[in-house]
């Protein structure tokens, strides 16, 4: 796949039927890596077959660690993590190359959920009660309103960080960036990916122009308690120790990270070349069986 300006990173754990609803286009102009986490079922094959380059992991390492594997092959000059269950349109990866050549740092595109509405996977400074507001607890649903960011067509935003779902950099900058956070095996790093983008000068920014379908299904959204729940609760205690303003309020978060304290939620400059494109739809649905 050599010559591609982009790599797409994808990491599959028991994938494979995600992978052949959201990944059955044979048309791929990128570099397509699949890290699988030592799967049960035939998420490998599955993705070799659809034309990726696979990975075989021995042993499930987590999403971090195999994360940074896939980065240590991608050749692309342009860098896309991925999950398995995005449907990405390869046209939007000309408005988040024009983005990052202004901005660097890292970008998202504006995910939409399987019936079109927009998801929130932009968000502001993770602080624990607005986690916990995130859940529609009241009242902290209210006080944290401005926490969940969607950014609509013609519209960029900076956030603090981003869904790790999709998310995009030139390879050079993630390369200095110093890659994911392997301290986190699953959730949080995507939080902390953020928030150190922004400590080194790196911002992050939400694009609107660029809709792509996530088809999202947290595990940790039922009540009922499973491994799940357990790798959350244990990278929240790893995440609010290294990040105890989000947690106890001190030091203060708008001090501590005073550039994007300044910048979350306020709109990106437009890039020259984005302003007369018109936004990048969603991928087409298939039809149903």
């Amino acid at each position: 796949m050599a010559g591609h300006r982009w790599s797409v990173v994808t990491v599959t754990y028991n994938s494979a039927d995600t992978l052949r609803r959201c990944w059955h286009d044979e048309a791929k102009p990128y570099e397509w890596i699949v890290v699988d986490n030592a799967s049960s079922d035939d998420s490998a094959t599955v993705a070799k077959e659809l034309g990726a380059q696979v990975i075989r992991l021995p042993e499930n390492v987590g999403f971090s660690r195999a994360n940074n594997v896939g980065l240590r092959q991608a050749a692309g000059d342009y860098l896309l993590f991925a999950n398995p269950d995005l449907e990405i349109h390869p046209s939007g990866f000309d408005v988040l190359a024009g983005h990052l050549d202004m901005h660097g740092g890292l970008a998202a595109p504006q995910l939409l959920s399987s019936d079109g509405v927009a998801q929130p996977n932009g968000r502001g400074f993770p602080y624990a009660t607005a986690k916990v507001g995130n859940r529609k607890v009241w009242p902290l649903s209210r006080l944290h309103a401005s926490y969940r960011l969607t950014a609509g067509p013609g519209e960029a935003l900076w956030v603090a960080w981003v869904m790790g779902a999709a998310v995009a950099a030139r390879t050079a900058d993630f390369v200095e960036l110093g890659g994911w956070n392997e301290r986190f095996f699953l959730y949080y790093e995507d939080h902390e990916l953020g928030l150190r983008a922004w400590r080194r000068g790196l911002p992050v920014a939400l694009i609107g122009d660029v809709r792509w379908i996530h088809h999202w299904g947290r595990a940790t959204n039922s009540f009922r308690w499973s491994r799940a729940h357990t790798l959350e609760l244990q990278s929240a205690r790893t995440f609010f120790g290294m990040f105890p303003e989000f947690l106890v309020g001190l030091p203060p978060a708008s001090r501590r990270h005073r550039h994007a304290a300044r910048m979350i939620g306020s709109p990106v400059p437009p890039t020259p070349a984005a302003v007369p494109r018109d936004p990048v739809p969603a991928p087409p649905r298939p039809a149903a069986d």
